[in-house]
């Protein structure tokens, strides 16, 4: 039932967000498109409740339930700026806006972008956390919350490897290719 309801709230999030920029750009109603765009933090709120709901029911936390909590701190955490993203490329494509500009990909603003990555990554994983522990708080049955406790120590390795990799590129930044050596 949660995995349905998480899949579902995945679909939810950007069907508002296509609804909202098409509202604002083809229908040209920019304060409708606006209010399409804030409801998008509901569906996370809709999310919570179904698990936390699930889970008072006395089903035992699974790993989808720990999806739950991190599909929440990824939402919230990268949740403004996959909207900005999304705009930018449907105004530059739909309204005449400017080009994209794309991500560095070398030198000190590459190793800039990766810490402010990983900053949005930890930002997501705190929410996450708080989620997750409140989680297995709420339920207060170590054998119903195994899988949680997994999640978070899961995560809490990835995050610590996404941060050597992150500001691996400030000690040692990424450099442009030289084109000019490959050729004949």
């Amino acid at each position: 039932m949660i995995t349905v309801f998480i899949i579902g709230c995945e679909i939810a999030f950007w069907v508002l967000v296509l609804a909202g920029l098409a509202t604002r750009y083809l229908l040209r109603l920019p304060k409708l498109g606006a209010a399409l765009l804030f409801l998008t933090p509901v569906v996370d709120l809709f999310l919570i409740v179904a698990t936390v709901i699930d889970l008072q029911n006395g089903t035992t936390a699974t790993i989808m339930h720990g999806i739950s909590a991190i599909y929440i701190g990824v939402s919230i955490a990268y949740g403004h700026r996959m909207i900005k993203w999304a705009d930018i490329r449907f105004a530059h494509r739909y309204a005449g806006g400017p080009a994209p500009i794309p991500n560095p990909k070398h030198g000190p603003q590459h190793a800039a972008y990766e810490r402010r990555m990983w900053l949005h990554h930890l930002l997501a994983w705190v929410i996450g956390g708080i989620v997750l522990v409140g989680m297995i708080q709420y339920v207060d049955d170590a054998s119903r919350t195994e899988s949680l406790l997994s999640i978070l120590r899961i995560w809490s390795v990835v995050i610590v490897i996404d941060f050597l990799y992150s500001f691996s590129f400030t000690l040692w930044p990424k450099k442009e290719k030289d084109n000019a050596s490959i050729l004949p």
